[in-house]
């Protein structure tokens, strides 16, 4: 080539000037221009026509390829690989040449290779599978073992040495080394023990109150697991605390088609008592205990009269309540609410007493987990409670409040 060089030199009458040096640098240039040429030409030819045949092709996988950059990249392979092919005809500097143009291809493959892996992540997310085995911290794994490789044989490859050498001299680097990338092999191993034993998936609902952290799970990586809370916050988790520390995971509930509701009122024990025969036709013009009213009502005075009881005092034998009658009226209502989930633990029951008086609590699951709705069933069936207390004559303990001081100074 550099006679060419010099042949046309010497036809345009430049053959006095026409030095080595000269020649050089004409030839150097022509090799950078041929480069330039061929990444041109890459970028803006053969790339538009990939992108062409990947808009009209109905797979997704050579979309996510074109997103994430791979033929992009690939495309900086062409410079290279012109000036490794016409090193030779710069002998001055061809092993220079080679050399560097080697180390090029190595970095431009290794980010190919990258970015190749990351579209194999984002194909498989779009499979359910992806929710309960990510992948996404081995590749992650497998994209650090190929740049340690790679950035071992670069190394190499400039100062002249074997890479088998260079690793020799890692070997007694390995305490740094497992210090450097501590986190990575504990994210690593805590990654496995996730996925082997379906602690975590992405869309879970967890819980880890130490990170703050009370959301959705978006991510999980090598190193992290990103929940988005509740108020849209985003929280980073190392991901082998989930294996070292507890956390509180809500799939179970999110997948048994039913939401607990567990909440008590306090009674004001001075209001219990016996019920009268007044209110006992009270309480059986009630919907949903004329029933429970007649049957009870049958049943207590049979006992009564096999056993001889003096009913004249209610302390003997058998009566019914008011705060029983409440319960049952209770387990009637809930079990013919529409939003209440009767084939899960339905329990309405008494707490231990304390000085704010006797709880009830109602401990059943709504068949609505969505968690606008069930706030509003919550809602609406201790609306409903609260206002029909009254009506069995029992009063809601609270603390005195100003309005009752201003009653009683009245």
């Amino acid at each position: 080539m550099r006679e060419l060089i010099r042949d046309g030199l010497d036809r345009l009458g430049l053959v006095e000037t026409a030095s080595e040096t000269v020649t050089w640098i004409v030839a150097a240039l022509i090799i950078l221009l041929l480069a330039v040429i061929s990444h041109l030409v890459t970028r803006r030819i053969l790339l538009t026509i990939v992108g062409i045949v990947v808009r009209k092709s109905k797979t997704k996988w050579d979309d996510v390829l074109i997103e994430r950059k791979f033929f992009r990249r690939l495309a900086h392979l062409a410079p290279a690989m012109v000036v490794y092919a016409t090193a030779g005809y710069l002998p001055e500097i061809e092993t220079l040449l080679i050399k560097f143009s080697n180390v090029y291809m190595l970095l431009v493959g290794v980010m190919a290779f990258s970015s190749f892996l990351s579209a194999v992540n984002d194909i498989y997310q779009g499979y359910e599978i992806s929710k309960g085995r990510p992948i996404k911290g081995y590749i992650q794994v497998v994209k650090i073992v190929v740049f340690v490789m790679v950035g071992l044989t670069v190394f190499a490859s400039l100062i002249g040495k074997s890479p088998l050498a260079i690793l020799g001299g890692v070997g007694a680097m390995s305490a740094v080394l497992l210090l450097i990338f501590k986190d990575s092999i504990l994210g690593l191993v805590a990654g496995i023990q996730l996925s082997a034993n379906d602690m975590v998936r992405v869309g879970d609902w967890i819980e880890m109150p130490k990170y703050g952290a009370d959301g959705d799970v978006i991510d999980v990586s090598l190193n992290t697991v990103k929940v988005q809370n509740w108020d849209k916050t985003i929280v980073s988790i190392p991901a082998y605390s989930l294996i070292s520390d507890s956390f509180k995971n809500w799939r179970g509930m999110q997948q048994s088609g039913g939401r607990r509701i567990k909440r008590a009122i306090s009674i004001d024990m001075t209001s219990v008592k016996f019920c009268d025969q007044e209110m006992l036709q009270r309480f059986g013009k009630f919907e949903y205990l004329n029933e429970y009213v007649r049957t009870r009502s049958e049943e207590i005075d049979r006992y009564n009269q096999e056993k001889s009881v003096d009913i004249t005092e209610l302390v003997n034998g058998r009566h019914m309540t008011n705060l029983g009658t409440f319960r049952a009226y209770l387990v009637a209502y809930l079990k013919n609410h529409p939003k209440i989930h009767l084939n899960m633990t339905f329990l309405v029951r008494h707490l231990t007493p304390t000085e704010t008086g006797l709880p009830v609590e109602i401990y059943v699951f709504s068949n609505d987990q969505d968690w606008g709705n069930y706030e509003d069933i919550m809602a609406d069936i201790f609306d409903h409670v609260l206002a029909v207390i009254p009506r069995f004559d029992l009063r809601v303990f609270q603390n005195p409040t100003g309005q009752d001081w201003r009653g009683m100074g009245g």
